[in-house]
């Protein structure tokens, strides 16, 4: 208990748990959302603003969301219309941009983790998709990230047959290469990196992707081929360009460092510089 409270960290969180713990026992939350209403990516959108009433601080964002929406379906108007899919920071699918920042103002969190208790009663809560050409509004907080599927596609891949889970865990591999090819693996895909940067770049995504493969002896047969080719898919989408702001891995929900962009770029370079001829003859 000593060692606990000497530990500014876990005093913080103590008296943030007491203050939410006061909220709970002074009833439900009652919040406003400003929230983007947009038809789809051909129409123009506006922001509306909607009560969320006698909201626990347990309940997650989305489960707000859902509340809020069950209201609006009682009263006859159209829902809002937002992804989800696993709830349990997997998937990737959740893709708000809460009070300016992806995911809301937590770090290392999606936004089904993030709980209304991260908010205060009465508080004003700005809702937008993610912002980029290349995302387009499918409908008010959705939008189209099927340009990430076409980046994976385009080389994120292995060719060799890796056998069954022993045959691959018979391979030695240092630990700190498997270390960081699973770092890199943990990309949920869900496009923080792109909605953070004002660029809208997607190099963080696509750097994961090729580390994840290009760090495994599996995936050397494809190395260099698979850099350029994730590389020209990125920017056929129109994705930005990266100005090494971090804004990506601040916003990151599973923390995936800037050093994959390096990583990646190296690779690319030396592919550009040794390897074209033999990657456009294996293309063509």
């Amino acid at each position: 208990m000593k060692d606990l409270i000497s530990d500014t960290t876990h005093v913080l969180d103590t008296n943030y748990l007491i203050q939410n713990l006061r909220e709970m026992s002074n009833g439900n939350m009652n919040l406003t959302l400003k929230v983007w209403r947009q038809k789809n990516a051909q129409t123009a959108g506006k922001f509306v603003s909607y009560k969320a009433e006698n909201i626990s601080p347990d309940m997650s964002f989305l489960e707000m969301l859902d509340v809020v929406n069950e209201g609006l379906t009682h009263k006859g108007d159209e829902p809002i219309n937002f992804d989800h899919d696993c709830r349990e920071g997997i998937c990737g699918m959740c893709s708000l941009y809460i009070n300016g920042h992806p995911h809301g103002p937590k770090r290392g969190v999606t936004t089904c983790q993030l709980h209304m208790r991260t908010f205060h009663d009465g508080e004003t809560i700005t809702i937008e998709p993610w912002r980029a050409s290349a995302f387009p509004v499918v409908k008010d907080l959705a939008v189209d990230r099927s340009a990430f599927d076409r980046i994976q596609q385009a080389g994120g891949y292995v060719s060799v047959n890796t056998g069954v889970t022993t045959d691959g865990n018979a391979i030695l591999i240092p630990k700190v290469i498997a270390d960081e090819a699973f770092n890199s693996a943990t990309c949920i895909g869900c496009g923080a990196c792109v909605a953070a940067c004002k660029n809208a770049s997607a190099m963080l995504f696509v750097s994961a992707k090729v580390t994840q493969l290009g760090l495994l002896p599996q995936g050397q047969p494809e190395r260099y081929s698979r850099v350029q080719s994730m590389v020209a898919q990125m920017d056929e989408e129109g994705f930005g360009s990266c100005t090494n702001t971090g804004a990506c891995e601040a916003e990151c929900p599973k923390e995936i460092k800037l050093t994959n962009i390096a990583r990646m770029n190296n690779d690319f370079f030396s592919a550009k510089l040794f390897r074209e001829e033999e990657i456009h003859g294996e293309h063509h």
